[in-house]
C-alpha cells in the first residue's frame, strides 16, 4: 500500500496578473496554476491548503501551502518540474516533507506582511508593479506615532472589509514598523492572523496621517470606534507582499 507524504511548499509570486490565490470560477489564480502543474507531474488531483488567501494583485515572497500525495517522488525533481510548468511569475522556492499533522493554515503562528510606498514626486517605471506611488511628502514621525497604537490584541472592525468571512474581528499584532529605504517607505506588520483587506485599509488610513489629514490620536480612536466608514480608503494591492509565515 502506498505511503502518503505530506509536502510543504514555500512559494514566491508576482500577483499582478492573477485574481488572487484561491481557485475561483472566473479568472486565473495562483492556486489553480500550481495545482494543475502538480497534478500533471503526479498524475493525480492535487488540492493545496495555503497559510492564507492573498487578494487579486497581491504578491508573496513566502506563501506556504501543503498537500498530500501517495505518489513516490523525489522532492528536488518535483520542485524542478513544477517550476518548469508554471509561468515565470510563480516560483516554488522550496519543497519539504513534513509530518502528517502539519497544516499550512492551522499551524501558522504568525504572518508577516509588507507594504511598499514609492514616495517621490514622479512615478517609477521599475517599481510600478510592486509599490503604490504617493507623490506628496510623508510625515513619517506622525505615521510611526500612529502605528504604535496598533500593537497588542484589538478589535479591528474599523479596518475590516465588507464581505470578510472571519469568525470575529479580534487580531493580535506582535509588531509593526515603518521605515524609509531610499525612495521607498516600507510598512511591515506581523500578526497572528489578518482580516480581509486589513493591511491595505491600515495603510490607506496611515497615509492620511502622513499627509496631515488625520492626527495619530484620531487614528488610534478608530480601534474603539469599530466602524469601517470612519477609516481611510483601501490602498491598492500592488504594494502588498506576504513576506513570511512563521510556524
Amino acid at each position: 500500500m502506498p505511503v502518503s507524504m505530506n509536502l510543504k511548499l514555500t512559494i514566491e509570486y508576482d500577483g499582478t496578473d492573477y485574481h488572487g490565490w484561491q481557485v475561483q470560477p472566473h479568472g486565473r489564480t495562483i492556486q489553480e496554476i500550481l495545482e494543475l502543474a502538480l497534478g500533471e507531474i503526479l498524475r493525480e488531483r492535487v488540492r493545496l491548503r495555503a497559510s492564507g488567501r492573498t487578494d487579486a494583485g497581491v504578491h508573496a515572497a513566502g506563501q506556504v501551502a501543503n498537500f498530500t500525495t501517495s505518489r513516490p517522488v523525489e522532492l528536488w525533481r518535483l520542485q524542478r518540474g513544477v517550476n518548469a510548468l508554471t509561468p515565470p511569475d510563480i516560483v516554488v522556492r522550496e519543497v519539504e516533507q513534513v509530518p502528517e499533522s502539519f497544516d499550512a493554515r492551522r499551524n501558522a503562528r504568525s504572518r508577516l506582511y509588507e507594504y511598499r510606498i514609492w514616495n517621490q514626486p514622479w512615478p517609477s517605471a521599475l517599481q510600478r508593479r510592486f509599490s503604490f506611488h504617493v507623490h506628496a511628502p510623508l510625515e513619517l514621525a506622525a505615521m510611526k506615532e500612529a502605528i504604535a497604537f496598533l500593537e497588542g490584541e484589538h478589535d479591528f472592525s474599523s479596518f475590516r472589509a465588507a464581505g470578510c468571512d472571519a469568525a470575529h474581528p479580534v487580531r493580535k499584532i506582535y509588531n509593526n514598523t515603518l521605515l524609509r529605504e531610499g525612495d521607498l517607505v516600507v510598512y511591515r506588520i506581523e500578526a497572528n492572523a489578518f482580516l480581509r483587506h486589513m493591511v491595505r485599509n491600515l495603510v490607506g488610513t496611515l497615509l492620511e496621517v502622513g499627509c496631515g489629514e488625520r492626527t495619530p490620536a484620531r487614528f488610534s480612536d478608530l480601534l474603539k470606534a469599530r466602524d469601517r466608514t470612519l477609516a481611510g480608503p483601501t490602498a491598492p494591492p500592488r504594494g502588498l507582499f506576504l513576506k513570511e509565515v512563521k510556524y
